[in-house]
């Protein structure tokens, strides 16, 4: 009985290698890559709705608020008046240097009167003087009273110096006065806040009687078609990305709707972290209302392939961004090729980019039990 066993052991062992080894020999159907035709090849970026010209806006002076003209949502034109501050103190600032400028005026014209009445002296100083010394020569008048007149003449010309000396001191304080009155009439300027381009207002930060500080922001303002898309994109897939690039992209709000733009800028420092590198979007239909912060979903496509041997990444062993092995089908055997690969689609296939041998074909989908030698034919598009 036990040879009996031993021989039905040994029978079974024997069927079951027979087995293995026609399961493990016999030819193998695989599919394989075919070259397909304009092939487009997209990143995608997750990024936000962002505004390339955001403004906190406030007041270049302190002071209580006593106006406001504008609130979220409004859409304001450039120069019209969101919000004012209390003006009376400054006002009183005005009307002292209204006060400043106009005696200034005075001063100037009390120099210029003084000149006159210097100039009229002293020409009645010069021809006495010359009548006094007339005289001497003729023995008429003595020589003190001669040097009397000299002296009176030049007391006349050091006044007309004093006078015209008055004149230049007056102008300077009138220049001064002019300049202070426009300083204080500029500083009440400042307490109107003027809208500095159209835009939209997104945030009111203060209400009625607040006092504020110099620089504290009151509101913030987005620039009309200033919108834009920050879409942030893996390193590894960024390098073929440029401006100009058309750029599909959907909103979370709005995930039924495509919209489209293109490339605006491509920043020039990465995420050192996340390893990610910035890409801003200039959208062309953006939606009637637009919501900073939102989260979207962008597809920018790189370039449109003419004609591309597309394999998928998870029929890549060993895949290290440029190379990898595949199995390939040559001559009706099975044989390991090491590729090399250059842009990835969105769907994780990699376009061939070189070490193909002549004849071969890849195959995209291996099988287990595949080895080197093993007789293999490639499945038509028809075969399941």
């Amino acid at each position: 009985m036990w040879r009996r066993s031993v021989l039905v052991s040994v029978g079974l062992i024997g069927l079951a290698v027979a087995v293995y080894a026609f399961l493990t020999n016999r030819p193998v159907t695989l599919p394989v890559a075919h070259v397909e035709m304009n092939v487009p090849v997209r990143v995608f970026g997750l990024g936000t709705v962002e505004a390339r010209v955001l403004s906190r806006i406030g007041f270049e002076v302190e002071g209580a608020i006593v106006d406001l003209q504008a609130d979220h949502g409004d859409v304001v034109k450039q120069g019209s008046v969101l919000a004012r501050l209390s003006p009376a103190k400054q006002e009183a600032r005005v009307a002292k240097a209204k006060a400043g400028l106009l005696s200034a005026e005075v001063g100037v014209q009390r120099a210029e009167a003084n000149v006159a009445k210097s100039r009229a002296v002293l020409a009645q100083r010069e021809e006495a003087n010359k009548r006094k010394k007339a005289l001497v020569r003729r023995d008429i008048v003595s020589e003190q009273t001669a040097e009397e007149a000299q002296r009176d003449e030049d007391v006349a010309k050091a006044e007309l110096s004093v006078a015209l000396s008055e004149v230049e001191v007056a102008g300077a304080n009138l220049e001064t006065a002019r300049s202070e009155l426009a300083l204080e009439v500029a500083v009440l300027d400042q307490h109107a806040l003027i809208a500095p381009f159209d835009g939209i207002v997104i945030e009111r930060h203060k209400e009625l009687g607040t006092v504020v500080k110099s620089g504290e922001p009151v509101f913030s303002l987005v620039a009309n078609d200033s919108y834009w898309g920050l879409a942030y994109v893996d390193e590894a897939r960024s390098g073929y990305i440029a401006e100009g690039q058309t750029v599909e992209a959907r909103l979370r709000s709005r995930p039924l709707d495509l919209f489209t733009g293109q490339v605006a800028r491509v920043g020039l420092e990465s995420d050192r972290v996340s390893e990610e590198r910035r890409v801003y979007i200039k959208g062309e239909n953006p939606p009637p209302r637009v919501h900073l912060g939102e989260q979207a979903e962008f597809w920018i496509t790189v370039t449109v392939l003419d004609k591309a041997l597309l394999v998928p990444e998870a029929a890549v062993q060993g895949f290290d961004g440029r190379q990898g092995t595949v199995w390939t089908i040559r001559d009706g055997r099975l044989e390991r090729q090491r590729l090399s690969f250059r842009h990835r689609t969105e769907d994780a296939r990699l376009e061939v980019a070189g070490g193909l041998t002549q004849g071969a074909e890849v195959v995209v989908a291996p099988a287990a039990g595949l080895r080197e030698g093993r007789r293999a034919s490639a499945a038509t598009e028809a075969s399941p």
